[in-house]
């Protein structure tokens, strides 16, 4: 796989983590500087396969570094609560 392409899913795995866990909010840059490197180490055989990286990072989050992980904690808290105001609303 070309550089290139790495640097790609990459950004598309980080995006998605954060357009998952965080439904309403925007790419997250901060997941991606904080977690490309652990998706890098931990799930490079999941590459591009998004859904995949996903999967493996959540599988790996006692993994991964302390930043990362207070990100996923956070996006995954602000999803729960987006979730909570929308079963609320209905």
């Amino acid at each position: 796989m070309s550089r290139y392409h790495t640097i790609a899913s990459l950004f598309a795995f980080t995006a998605a983590i954060a357009l998952q866990t965080s439904p309403g909010l925007a790419f997250s840059s901060e997941a991606q500087q904080m977690c490309s490197a652990d998706a890098m180490r931990l799930c490079s055989s999941e590459i591009p396969d998004i859904p995949r990286i996903t999967a493996c990072m959540v599988r790996n989050k006692s993994h991964v570094s302390p930043g990362c992980r207070a990100v996923m904690d956070r996006e995954h808290a602000a999803a729960a609560a987006a979730r909570k105001r929308e079963a609320a609303a209905q």
